[in-house]
């Protein structure tokens, strides 16, 4: 089985190859595209010209690395600011480009290969902005994790030849934090957070309205601290998901969940006895 030291050696050796030209990374500014982030813009830096100009991580980057952020509604609103903050941190060029997945990208049903679609839309965009900008290379943040669950969307991924650097070298989630941590990311231990469309079982019409409603939701549960929040809604019953070690906190505030979860519209609340898991909506499903 291979190693830590050795699977990042491999990965710095990897980022060298795809950051020689102008390179472009999808970036939400979670952990794994941070990351990912964060090693093209230290390839280039390596790869300095003669004199000495710093190429990326400072305030006069040159535009070989390019930080890309689909603003979707799929996602908090919050996200795009903080997706540029972190951007800056690191020190790359950051675009933003708007996206209407539910009217452009057909998933408004919700199908079981939503995420299909939806990669297949967003990945397109990505593409044609890259061409526009001359950039030959676009890189993404899958971790090798991600390949052993439900994730229709690598699919679309891999048929537009985007490459996936840390699931290339066997890089897990673990290693992902590993390492964002001895770069002292700001995000290393940064929950993750995949779109609300992932709150509803596949078949539900999805609408802003609702997953508006599932992050205002989303926000007070965590204003208790609780670090792991998912609120799956079937219906009328909102289904809430913390880990297992936080159940003793939700209970302590139960009346004021459920009174802020009715103000919300939903008859029933309830806590998922198997606790948080990522992909619970996805049970059944193979890819």
């Amino acid at each position: 089985m291979i190693g830590y030291e050795e699977k990042k050696r491999e990965l710095r050796k990897q980022m060298q190859k795809y950051t020689k030209e102008k390179c472009m990374v999808a970036f939400s500014g979670g952990v794994d595209s941070s990351l990912l982030l964060k090693l093209a813009c230290e390839s280039v830096d390596a790869q300095r010209d003669a004199d000495k100009k710093t190429v990326c991580g400072s305030k006069h980057a040159s535009g070989n690395i390019y930080a890309v952020t689909m603003q979707t509604r799929l996602h908090p609103v919050r996200e795009i600011e903080h997706a540029a903050k972190v951007a800056e941190e690191i020190g790359a060029v950051h675009l933003i480009i708007p996206v209407d997945e539910l009217t452009e990208a057909g998933i408004d049903q919700n199908p079981p290969d939503r995420c299909y679609r939806c990669k297949k839309h967003l990945f397109t965009k990505i593409l044609e902005k890259a061409l526009s900008l001359g950039i030959p290379t676009i890189l993404e943040g899958t971790n090798a994790d991600d390949l052993h669950v439900y994730r229709p969307g690598l699919k679309a991924i891999r048929e537009l030849g985007v490459i996936s650097p840390l699931a290339d070298v066997g890089f897990t989630k673990a290693d992902v934090r590993r390492l964002a941590e001895e770069y002292q990311l700001s995000v290393s231990n940064r929950p993750a957070l995949p779109c609300l469309a992932t709150r509803f079982p596949y078949g539900t019409e999805l609408s802003y309205e609702e997953m508006r409603k599932v992050e205002q939701g989303e926000e007070f549960l965590k204003s208790f601290g609780l670090y792991n929040v998912r609120l799956r809604i079937h219906q009328e019953v909102a289904r809430i998901e913390v880990d297992p070690g936080e159940f003793p906190v939700l209970l302590q505030n139960r009346e004021n969940v459920i009174s802020y979860m009715k103000e919300l519209g939903y008859s029933y609340v309830t806590l998922d006895l198997e606790g948080f898991r990522s992909g619970s909506m996805d049970v059944g499903m193979k890819s």
